[in-house]
């Protein structure tokens, strides 16, 4: 039976480093995306993948209240893709991978706001009204799922994408 590596981390994990040939289905996006992948795979046996092994843990069981459960043979790589890194078998990087780019909202948000607020008390009042527009863009984007801030980030020259590379980590 062909084994196949389902990656069910998120977009930017999986750039930074994957497993050639896995498939890619990010748990956040498992039950809309995942039956049109599981029902191609048929007859295969999965092995689930994250970072560390919870995820797939989740995935796994989302495979069964899909109905998959007993049409696919399915188990998690336990320690993930870190255990699989540790061993030294073969991944696929981006050198100079940047931080996630909602590790770079959160902190770029956090550091407006702070400003904001500091030279709203110090320098103007009127000023605090970036604090305010700032929170309004994030809980617009955790309500509808569109980040302006992300969008903007993700065009900065230090999130462009470096050419893979095949390499031993470990």
């Amino acid at each position: 039976m062909e084994q196949v590596i389902l990656d069910v981390r998120e977009q930017e994990e999986f750039a930074a480093e994957h497993i050639q040939g896995s498939i890619w289905v990010p748990l956040s996006q498992f039950g809309h995306t995942a039956p049109g992948v599981l029902q191609s795979l048929l007859g295969r046996k999965l092995l689930i993948m994250c970072r560390s092994g919870n995820r797939a843990k989740l995935a796994l069981e989302q495979i069964t209240q899909l109905g998959f459960g007993g049409q696919v043979s399915a188990e998690v790589y336990q320690g993930g893709i870190l255990e699989w890194a540790r061993q030294g078998k073969p991944l696929i990087t981006r050198h100079a991978a940047p931080l996630p780019i909602m590790r770079q909202v959160q902190i770029t948000a956090g550091l407006i706001v702070l400003a904001s607020v500091v030279l709203g008390f110090t320098v103007a009042p009127a000023i605090a009204w970036v604090a305010a527009f700032v929170g309004a863009g994030l809980t617009f984007a955790g309500v509808t799922g569109f980040c302006g801030l992300a969008k903007l980030l993700a065009l900065m020259p230090w999130n462009k994408a470096v050419p893979e590379q095949d390499c031993r980590c470990g």
